[in-house]
Parts: C-alpha cells; sequence; structure tokens
C-alpha cells in the first residue's frame, strides 16, 4: 500500500478520504472489529464521512482490516490512535505504543511514519523512536520519522483536512522533507516545523488557547450573573472590535477529543520539570466545576418555583459536546445528568445525532416527541445548541429553560434565564 493509516476514527477516516482521493492506494488497520466490519458493509461511524463515501473509498481500492499484516511494504504509515488520560489524569500512551509495536514488526527502510495523535513534547522521539528502533532500522537514516498533529474538527463544513494548513516536524530536515512531499499531495498548505518538538508542542498550545479563554468566559459568566449583567451582550459588545479581541463563549464545560485532554499533556510535561502549569490547573479547575454550576443554577431555578430538583421532570436539550454533531467523547452533558440524577431529579433527554445515552450505568430516557417532552417537564436544561433548538422551537407556556449556550440570547422571554 501507498499508506496506511492506524486508527480509523474521526482523524484517521477523514485521512483515508483525502489520499484516495488523491489516487493513493490506501488500507486502515483499526483493532475494533466493529469499526472494521462496518467500513466493510459501507456504513461510517464517523459524521464527517458519509455512508456513501465509504462505499466510494472501497470502489477505489481502501481496505479496512484487523490484521497488521497490511503495514508489509507500506510507503508510508500513519498513526492516528487515541491518547487519552489515564486514572490519574496523566497521558495514557497504551494505543499509541501498540500501534508503534505493530509497525515495528513490519517496518522495511524508506517507510515513512508519521504519529498524528495528539501527545506531550518528545513523545515521538523518546517513547516511539525507540521502539521502532528496535529491528535494527534506525530513525532519520534509514526511515524518515515525522510528527503531524491533527486539526479535525467534527461537524465544521468550512473546514477539513485539505485546506486546513498541516504543519509537518520530522526528527531531521530530511524527515520533514519527506512529511511535507507526502502531505503536500492532498493537503493545500503544508506547514514545516524546526523539528518534532515544536510540531508537538504547536499542537498543545492551539487547545491550551482555546482552554484557558473559555475558562476565562465561563468565571465571567458566573459572576456576571451575580452582577445582572448579561454576559453574552458583554461578549458580542467587545466581539466587534476589530482588533486584539477574539470571541469565546461559556458553556457547561468542555468537550470533545481535545480540548479537556490535550492540557493536561502539557501540564503533564511543566510537571516533569519541577513546576506546575498554574494557568492550565487553574483553567481545569473552572471548566471542570461548570456542570456544578449549571445544576445548581437549575434548582435555583426550581426553588423561585417552589419546586425541589428531588423527584421534579429535568429534560436536557442535546448531549453531544458540540452542536450538529454525534459526538459525545468528553461531553459536560454527562456530568451535568450524573449530579442531577443523584440530585433525585426524573431525568429524560432529546437529541436528534443520539439513539441511546447511559447515565450512571442506565439508560436514559429518549424523548422521541419534543413537544409532548416540553409539555411534561419540570425544567429544561439546554446543554448544547443544535439548530433542532431554534428560538422558535418552544410552545406556548413551556417550563422554565435554562440555556447554558446563548441560544435564546436577546429573547424577552421570562420563563428563559441564560447561563
Amino acid at each position: 500500500m501507498d499508506l496506511v493509516v492506524i486508527g480509523l476514527g474521526y482523524v484517521g477516516l477523514p485521512l483515508v478520504r483525502e489520499a484516495v482521493a488523491a489516487g493513493l492506494r490506501v488500507a486502515g488497520l483499526d483493532r475494533s472489529r466493529d469499526v472494521v466490519e462496518g467500513l466493510e458493509s459501507g456504513t461510517s461511524h464517523v459524521d464527517d464521512v458519509s455512508d456513501d463515501e465509504v462505499k466510494t473509498l472501497l470502489a477505489e481500492g481502501f481496505r479496512p482490516t484487523l490484521d497488521a499484516a497490511v503495514l508489509r511494504g507500506a510507503g508510508t504509515v500513519v498513526i492516528c490512535v487515541p491518547t487519552p488520560l489515564s486514572d490519574a489524569q496523566g497521558p495514557d500512551l497504551g494505543a499509541v505504543r501498540e500501534a508503534a509495536e505493530a509497525v515495528a514488526a513490519h517496518l522495511e527502510p524508506g517507510t515513512l511514519v508519521v504519529l498524528e495523535s495528539t501527545t506531550y513534547p518528545g513523545t515521538t522521539e523518546d517513547v516511539i523512536r525507540p521502539v521502532l528502533e528496535q529491528g535494527g532500522l534506525v530513525a532519520g537514516a534509514d526511515f524518515p520519522l515525522v510528527f503531524s498533529p491533527e486539526r479535525i474538527d467534527p461537524g465544521n463544513r468550512e473546514f477539513g483536512l485539505r485546506n486546513t494548513p498541516k504543519i509537518v516536524g520530522g526528527l531531521t530536515a530530511a524527515c520533514t522533507r519527506a512529511g511535507v512531499d507526502f502531505y503536500g499531495r492532498f493537503v493545500e498548505r503544508v506547514v514545516p516545523a524546526r523539528g518534532l518538538r515544536e510540531a508537538e508542542m504547536a499542537k498543545l498550545l492551539e487547545n491550551t488557547y482555546r482552554h484557558i479563554n473559555i475558562a476565562l468566559m465561563n468565571e465571567m459568566a458566573m459572576f456576571c450573573h451575580e452582577l445582572e449583567i448579561d454576559i453574552w451582550d458583554v461578549i458580542d459588545c467587545a466581539g466587534t472590535k476589530p482588533f486584539g479581541f477574539q470571541p469565546f463563549r461559556p458553556g457547561p464545560g468542555v468537550g470533545g477529543h481535545c480540548i479537556p485532554i490535550d492540557p493536561n499533556y502539557l501540564s503533564y510535561k511543566v510537571r516533569t520539570l519541577g513546576y506546575p502549569f498554574r494557568f492550565v490547573e487553574l483553567a481545569q479547575e473552572i471548566n471542570a466545576r461548570m456542570p456544578e454550576y449549571v445544576v445548581r443554577r437549575a434548582q435555583q431555578m426550581l426553588n423561585r418555583r417552589g419546586m425541589a430538583l428531588k423527584d421534579s421532570g429535568v429534560l436536557l436539550l442535546g448531549v453531544t459536546y458540540k452542536a450538529d454533531v454525534g459526538d459525545q467523547r468528553e461531553s459536560p452533558a454527562l456530568p451535568v445528568a450524573t449530579r442531577l440524577s443523584g440530585l433525585g431529579a426524573r431525568l429524560s433527554f432529546h437529541d436528534p445525532y443520539v439513539a441511546e445515552w447511559e447515565v450512571d450505568g442506565r439508560r436514559l430516557r429518549r424523548e422521541e416527541d419534543l413537544q409532548r417532552a416540553l409539555d411534561a417537564a419540570d425544567l429544561v436544561v439546554l446543554l448544547t445548541d443544535h439548530a433542532e433548538y431554534a428560538p422558535d422551537f418552544l410552545p406556548a407556556g413551556h417550563p422554565p429553560l435554562l440555556d447554558t449556550r446563548g441560544r435564546f440570547r436577546g429573547a424577552a422571554d421570562v420563563s428563559v434565564e441564560l447561563l
């Protein structure tokens, strides 16, 4: 194969699509039998790649497989496996090491090896390189080794893999050139970094920047509420400045595959130097307490109606981590629901992108008829601002609604409270 992609998720599958479109012979290696068999049958499990696109990929020679033997003779191998947090909130590189071991077992001279999985600076050289060199081949001499951070934004209709600049950093200058040449076949702009660690750090900087600024807005939202200031109007006004300000908005927490996780990788690396990364740790503390704040606001809204949260019917609108995608990774809806359930609320949810949802090990009731669910609820909490939840979808006489996403900002409806 010209290319073998290890990990066929939200990062790997779009990479497969663009590489196949560029005329490369591509295989995909994944350890999930459900994922591989689904793709073989023409079914996508990724929002950004449709079933029809998978069928087209298969017709053009794409081969999803569980068999690591497909790595033998590959021109390029790109590792796109998850890098979650461990139970101790540090890096869990188990999947990355497993992928590197599979590559090492079939590595041949000249094969370009790329890591796209987000991690802390030094991982590619200090963790991946020794594994790949176990068979005697030397990185930078016998094969090029590169880190190129993924920049996939699920559900983004404007920017995808092809038109988002691709950072490439290699172990040597020759490695970087090999990576630039590879990605240049299907990415419009490739940006060479000085080296592996600069490319690794660039990814962490991008998401740490977002993490910290979201935390700032979340904390401002809490005290603006106490001061009876509309934080959403404040942000809209500040956002009119054409320079020096980028708007970020508060919410019920942070979710997705990057922001709740990546800054912890950077914080971990900084702690190995002997001191804390105070900005990151403070942002983590603020963002992590937002679900508790949402629940407290929900209690206050019910109290003002003379009702207790216990035994009240609470309808959650949207349980994915962002609007108009089915991705639930690290969604703040889960800790919100867990706290509400623990306080005795009768929970149900509605989400056009989620068929089943578990909270505390039990399946939560999914409301099929949204209008009927609104009529029956004592309180509604909007957690994800899907397009379906347009400001005019609320029926007359609807129950109180806590809007954590500013969907109804500017509305005169006194039954709606903004975060």
